[in-house]
């Protein structure tokens, strides 16, 4: 394992380019300094790595993510409010104001999702499901009026999640990003044609659920990201993630899979450009 701070070395190159499905080039690991974008796309793209898409999860990394997009061709964006972002707004009274900013940022050609966005039960207390909820339903609303992808950040809150997509209705691409759910979540995934995005998770020895449902996702709704800069893939766990990284999770699934490479690169790619459109 990498000592935390140290810089993992680059990985074998894939042998096909592979887009990380979400990243945040904004943050910086442990309240360090946020990455050159530069610099960590052409790390990237030295490994077969040439696209992604960074996500905007508050207002800052929202503005941050129109911004940087329109500088760098490798990038898409995504912009959103956290859902632990979302109780501190209501009682703040921001709200409407904090939505009506998003809305306006997401109109950007370059933004192709609505995300992330979810339910967070791990971090926010009893108090703040509420607010979570309503901002939930929001997000899935904006999605369908825009027309963009939604990615779901889902932490200890799988049958609501789930609940709330089915009362409201999924866009036509959901993405559940880093996927934590087991095979059951992930068969009821499938079924309703939702994406599931695996991290650097899946590769962690106590995963053996994640890897499980893994098995069951067809090719056809598979994405890879990184959430940069954390869930770093073994044998790395501890270190500053980077979409540098995503070959180390790419092989780690193949095996899972029983795929070679190239195939879910192949795959990956091809599921990338369908949902999100082209860079």
């Amino acid at each position: 394992m990498t000592s935390r701070g140290d810089r993992p070395p680059a990985p074998d190159p894939l042998p096909i380019p592979v887009v990380d499905n979400h990243t945040h080039l904004d943050i910086g690991r442990d309240g360090g300094e946020p990455p050159d974008p530069g610099e960590a796309i052409a790390e990237a793209t030295a490994v077969g790595v040439p696209r992604m898409v960074q996500i905007g999860c508050d207002l800052p990394g929202a503005r941050f993510t129109v911004e940087v997009i329109d500088r760098y061709a490798a990038l898409l964006g995504g912009v959103a409010l956290h859902p632990n972002e979302t109780p501190g707004l209501a009682s703040r009274g921001e709200t409407d104001a904090a939505r009506a900013e998003i809305e306006r940022l997401a109109a950007h050609p370059r933004v192709r999702v609505v995300g992330e966005t979810g339910l967070d039960y791990f971090r926010t207390g009893p108090d703040g499901i509420p607010a979570q909820q309503d901002s939930f339903r929001w997000h899935i609303d904006l999605a369908k009026r825009t027309g963009l992808a939604l990615q779901i950040h889902d932490r200890d809150a799988h049958d609501d999640v789930l609940r709330i997509l089915a009362e409201e209705g999924a866009p036509e691409h959901t993405v559940l990003h880093c996927f934590s759910g087991d095979i059951e979540m992930a068969r009821t995934c499938v079924e309703r044609g939702y994406h599931l995005s695996f991290a650097g998770t899946v590769t962690f020895k106590n995963a053996r659920q994640l890897r499980n449902a893994l098995a069951v996702t067809p090719l056809s709704q598979l994405l890879v990201e990184t959430d940069a800069p954390y869930l770093t893939p073994s044998p790395h766990r501890g270190a500053p993630n980077a979409s540098y990284l995503v070959p180390l999770t790419v092989r780690a699934m193949a095996d899972v899979l029983n795929v070679d490479v190239p195939a879910l690169c192949t795959a990956v790619a091809d599921n990338s450009e369908r949902i999100y459109g082209p860079w």
